[in-house]
């Protein structure tokens, strides 16, 4: 068995990485027990603190098991994380899916029919949304379902300024999944960050009165994130 040695920065990521990938491509049988964290450190050229964290990192993901006195063992070649992070993903573009179809038909009747007070609560929405981001402009890690509170409250505010009270229903009872979906998505490095420009320019576009333009405005806002999960989900 030949393993590459890890590079110098972000060593315990590098070695989980290398690990995982010898893992799945069966250097070592389910059952067997790997190398020690002396062998692994050596042939990998990293300290054995390193290999020890590593080790643990996929204990949890439930690929290793550790038994006291015996050794680190396979219990796995597929990453049980990975698979759930692969279901996670097609959840969440089940989700944008059905949003792109609810909402593109909200913008373009709220373009028609919206009141100055439908535009107040998208803005105020997004203003308090940006309460919760770091300096770089990303979600504060721990304020994601806040974050995400106000992105769903600016996308309900979309649908009911277009006065339709079965699609607001209809919202409203989807309005859940769509939560849990973003908040799925914000918790995945992977995953692509909200663009605020999307939502000015959707906002803007209604404001203008414009049907077909918000229409292709709520389009774009949402089929950016859909390509960039069915891109994660073709490559996994």
């Amino acid at each position: 068995m030949t393993l590459r040695a890890a590079g110098r920065q972000s060593l315990v990521d590098t070695v989980v990485d290398q690990l995982r990938a010898q893992v799945a491509a069966g250097e070592w049988r389910v059952g067997e027990r790997i190398p020690t964290e002396h062998a692994l450190a050596e042939q990998l050229k990293v300290g054995r603190n390193t290999v020890r964290e590593a080790v643990r990192v996929l204990v949890h993901a439930g690929m290793l098991r550790s038994r006291q006195g015996e050794g680190t063992f396979v219990l796995s070649t597929a990453d049980p994380a990975e698979v759930m992070r692969g279901l996670r993903r097609a959840g969440v573009r089940d989700v944008l899916e059905l949003r792109i179809a609810l909402e593109a038909e909200a913008a373009r009747l709220a373009a028609l029919r919206h009141e100055p007070a439908d535009l107040e609560r998208m803005r105020a929405a997004l203003d308090a949304q940006t309460a919760f981001e770091d300096p770089d402009g990303q979600p504060d890690s721990g304020s994601l379902e806040l974050y995400a509170d106000h992105d769903v409250e600016f996308h309900r505010a979309v649908v009911e300024a277009a006065h339709n009270s079965a699609l607001t229903a209809t919202y409203a009872w989807f309005s859940s999944s769509v939560r849990e979906a973003l908040v799925t998505a914000l918790g995945d490095r992977d995953m692509p960050r909200i663009v605020h420009g999307d939502h000015h320019a959707l906002m803007e576009a209604i404001a203008s009165g414009d049907p077909d333009t918000a229409y292709r405005a709520a389009r774009t806002l949402l089929e950016r994130p859909k390509q960039a999960v069915d891109s994660l989900l073709a490559e996994s």
